[in-house]
């Protein structure tokens, strides 16, 4: 039975000391984020602006959230992904006054109902993880968008299709990409997808990875992060890629690279990291040995075509929890993590708080320049500012007890004369 009211609907709202646990671990681990929340306290840059959020609920989350309270926010939220809600920290953030909609194992009706549910206030900023919130903006709800000041995107899918929107002329407010941020995609893509991917892998299975083969679909960041990791734990690593610059990176960092029709064929454990459907289909299924993993770590479950595998199957069991079990018609066993969604999400607990903390600061830095410019900015998607990226990892380095060399005047007037060492 879910705990509802008007204002917020979670899975039950008794779990919320452990989440205000979680929550506290959380901010313990996010000295960046608690930083510009006390800096922010003070200015007030949200005072009167409403924020519809649909972001993984987690106990980083609450961070953020809590930032943009704190920052002077309205704001009404819902989880971007059926089961990565964490259910404690939602019931958490509803009995400290949040008007949330978020449980694990959501229908898709009810995914998108509790989206709708975070518009029906009057949002002025959006900030999303997928574009969800967006398209349903757009789509269902146009008057709306002539009230937005702009919006926010946090994965590499979503932005991906906001800039083909743009491209199409397509959007109706600006967005700012956080995705493609130095600060997010070269340590939340790679350290956090790397580590929160295996751990979500180990949690659903409890195989041992060494001298397994670990066939990774995609050597983007997040792809170059999980190889990372899993050749660590002592896998042999193969990558399958359709780019040849990514491939030949791949294969230079020591990993075999082979089309997924044969890499089919060796895998012990596989995972798509592409952003693309149908990256493993029937036919790969129906190659795999006996016993072999498939997940996904990519933000939609449309990587791993789960409709093929349903068609051929014998049997199907949930034979761990996040681990269905698929008996093929030749008694070969395909074990799917997850339900082929996010595994680090659904089998674990998402990102590190640690490397959130960089996220999420862009994001919260964001939305504060959302809401003093927005106005101005054209209806496109714009990068993160170089300035933003060196001031979060400055403060990051800070908190880590790090220090940087500084170049004196006369090596500044070396590095801006052209004809310097002529």
């Amino acid at each position: 039975m879910l705990s509802e009211t008007s204002r917020y609907k979670v899975k039950d709202i008794g779990l919320a000391p452990e989440g205000r646990l979680k929550i506290e671990w959380a901010q313990t681990h996010m000295p960046v984020m608690t930083a510009l929340t006390e800096r922010f306290a003070k200015e007030q840059p949200l005072k009167g602006h409403k924020i519809a959020g649909c972001l993984h609920v987690t106990k980083e989350t609450a961070i953020l959230i809590k930032a943009l309270i704190a920052a002077g926010a309205d704001l009404s939220w819902s989880g971007c992904n059926p089961l990565s809600t964490q259910d404690d920290v939602a019931a958490a953030l509803a009995a400290d006054g949040v008007s949330i909609y978020a449980w694990r194992g959501l229908s898709v009706d009810e995914f998108y109902w509790a989206i709708e549910k975070t518009i029906e206030f009057g949002p002025n900023l959006s900030l999303d993880d997928g574009a969800d919130l967006i398209f349903t903006l757009h789509n269902k709800h146009p008057e709306y968008c002539k009230k937005m000041l702009g919006g926010t995107e946090e994965t590499t899918t979503g932005v991906h299709r906001l800039r083909a929107m743009a491209r199409a002329n397509a959007l109706r407010y600006p967005i700012i990409a956080v995705n493609d941020a130095e600060t997010k995609w070269d340590f939340d893509n790679v350290y956090g997808t790397g580590q929160s991917s295996i751990d979500g892998i180990i949690r659903s299975t409890s195989v041992l990875l060494a001298g397994k083969t670990f066939v990774i679909a995609g050597y983007g960041h997040c792809g170059r992060g999980l190889a990372m990791r899993a050749s660590g734990m002592g896998c042999n690593v193969i990558v399958t890629e359709i780019d040849p610059i990514p491939a030949l990176k791949a294969r230079l960092d020591g990993f075999r690279v082979m089309p997924m029709d044969k890499a089919a064929l060796e895998g012990d454990i596989f995972i798509t990291a592409t952003g693309m459907k149908d990256v493993i289909v029937g036919r790969h299924f129906e190659a795999m040995k006996d016993g072999a993993i498939v997940c996904n770590t990519g933000h939609y479950d449309c990587e791993l075509k789960i409709e093929d595998l349903e068609q051929i199957k014998r049997s199907k069991r949930e034979i761990r929890p996040n681990t269905e079990e698929y008996v093929l018609p030749n008694g070969r066993r395909i074990l799917v993590l997850a339900q082929g969604r996010l595994v680090n999400l659904a089998g674990a607990e998402g990102h590190p708080s640690e490397v959130m903390d960089m996220s999420f600061a862009n994001q919260f830095l964001s939305m504060i320049r959302l809401a003093k410019e927005g106005h101005t900015m054209e209806h496109t998607v714009y990068d993160i500012p170089e300035a933003q990226d060196q001031e979060i990892a400055a403060l990051k380095l800070a908190t880590m007890g790090s220090a940087l060399d500084v170049l004196t005047p006369e090596q500044i007037k070396y590095r801006d004369d052209y004809a310097a060492g002529t």
